[in-house]
């Protein structure tokens, strides 16, 4: 006896406990087609039938294992595989990574097209002071004493200063400089000199008002050589009679007075 095909619609009228008739599946050669019912936005029955493409891939062990493990709950009777009504595959995102060329492209559009990027302060060109080729010279000198007396106009006008002002631009200032006259340089010194290695050899000669100990940047170990400033230069004298020559930690100690920077 030939079965009797029905029409879809006269399934969908058919009576079923939630309303809509169970989703079917039908393999036909290398295709899968999946039909379902459901409601649309405006309250209707519609039919949606999906066609998938059935492919063989090879798959690793853990993950062939586990597509074998017992479905439970309200799943246990399910076919192998994910089921539509209780699983949903997430939705493909596309995103596009962009580099930093790509960056600097789109950051180029936003610039006025004929403006400078930079203004030099001393000679006025389009590029920055750092790199201005008349640093240093007389014309440098020059702009930052205008700048200077722009400063000062600013504060007798206003009464407050307009802004900084280093000593050596203010009317009648003198430029510092460092007192090296009771520095004395230790060299010959072993890597694992520290702070407070330095500081137990020299506080017995007399009062220093700062010390340095050169480090690597990376290892942090002592490079060789420290500088100590005292506070009088009698006991940098006493200093250096005393520890030149002087055995420290393995190594023969080595003491002269601070060559001044030039």
């Amino acid at each position: 006896m030939k079965a009797i095909v029905t029409s879809w619609a006269d399934e969908v009228e058919a009576d079923y406990v939630d309303g809509l008739p169970p989703s079917k599946e039908h393999v036909e050669g290398n295709y899968k087609h999946i039909t379902e019912y459901k409601y649309n936005d405006e309250g209707k029955k519609i039919k949606v039938v999906r066609s998938f493409k059935i492919e063989k891939k090879i798959v690793s062990r853990a993950v062939a294992k586990r597509r074998n493990w017992v479905k439970f709950g309200d799943s246990r009777l399910d076919k192998p595989g994910p089921n539509s009504s209780t699983t949903k595959a997430a939705d493909e995102i596309l995103m596009n990574f962009i580099g930093s060329k790509d960056f600097e492209q789109s950051q180029d559009g936003l610039m006025e097209a004929g403006k400078p990027v930079a203004k030099c302060r001393i000679c006025n060109g389009e590029h920055w002071s750092v790199k201005c080729p008349y640093k240093g010279t007389a014309m440098d000198v020059e702009s930052r004493a205008i700048a200077a007396a722009a400063a000062n106009v600013c504060e007798n006008e206003s009464g407050k200063p307009a802004k900084y002002v280093p000593p050596f631009l203010k009317e009648g200032g003198k430029t510092r400089e460092r007192d090296d006259s009771s520095a004395i340089r230790i060299s010959n010194l072993s890597e694992s000199m520290t702070e407070d290695d330095l500081e137990e050899l020299i506080r017995k000669i007399g009062p220093y008002s700062k010390m340095y100990l050169a480090r690597e940047k990376n290892s942090g170990l002592c490079k060789g050589f420290a500088y100590v400033h005292f506070k009088y230069r009698k006991d940098a004298a006493e200093a250096i009679e005393v520890l030149n020559g002087h055995g420290y930690d393995h190594l023969i100690l080595s003491v002269e007075w601070s060559k001044p920077q030039n």
